[in-house]
């Protein structure tokens, strides 16, 4: 991907010197990531990805959600009874971890929802389909990749501090750009309890 056809075609032609490979045109839909042309950018959804999976789970006329979770309340591990199969619970939430390609609103909902995976209760489960409900509303939202004649790169970093109502470790996350372009995002536990706002 580039503004310059000739370096694109020189990169092309030294790796067919030792990879067999195929020019196949710009990018249209691969591993269920649709790259969608528009005024001169390129959107990655997986809108048909979203779809499908609404319809596994039977929620493809759910009522749509704004967020993807509830700022009032906290997933904890104590709060309801647990799920007698907590497979369709895993399944799920693995499946939602491959929206994070082109998501990264998702980031923390679904990490949220990761750290539950040994043993999800029926919060954790009405959690889940939240972010469900949000998604079904948010088709649409996709990676946009735009050109940029200045990429000048920035990087973004926030973390609560004892978010976490179970074991009192805080939640970071970071968020990387080349000009208006998101590169690189992630949302994560930290691994120790951290004594002030500013260690977190």
């Amino acid at each position: 991907m580039g503004n310059d056809s000739i370096v694109i075609k020189t990169v092309l032609d030294r790796l067919s010197t030792v990879f067999r490979i195929r020019d196949l045109g710009k990018p249209r839909f691969s591993l269920g990531i649709e790259a969608v042309d528009g005024a001169g950018t390129i959107v990655l959804s997986q809108r048909q990805y979203i779809t499908e999976l609404l319809r596994r789970e039977g929620m493809e006329s759910c009522k749509p959600l704004a967020t993807p979770a509830s700022p009032s309340t906290q997933a904890a591990s104590h709060d309801s009874n647990a799920l007698e199969d907590p497979t369709p619970y895993r399944q799920l939430v693995g499946s939602l971890m491959y929206l994070l390609i082109t998501r990264p609103d998702l980031a923390y909902s679904v990490n949220r929802l990761c750290q539950f995976m040994h043993n999800p209760t029926q919060g954790h489960w009405d959690a889940l389909n939240r972010v469900l409900r949000y998604v079904k509303g948010s088709l649409d939202i996709g990676l946009r990749i735009t050109p940029s004649t200045a990429p000048v790169l920035h990087a973004f970093s926030d973390s609560d501090w004892a978010g976490c109502s179970v074991d009192r470790k805080s939640t970071g996350g970071y968020a990387v750009f080349l000009g208006p372009n998101l590169l690189s995002w992630v949302s994560r536990k930290q691994r120790m309890v951290a004594r002030s706002s500013t260690e977190a």
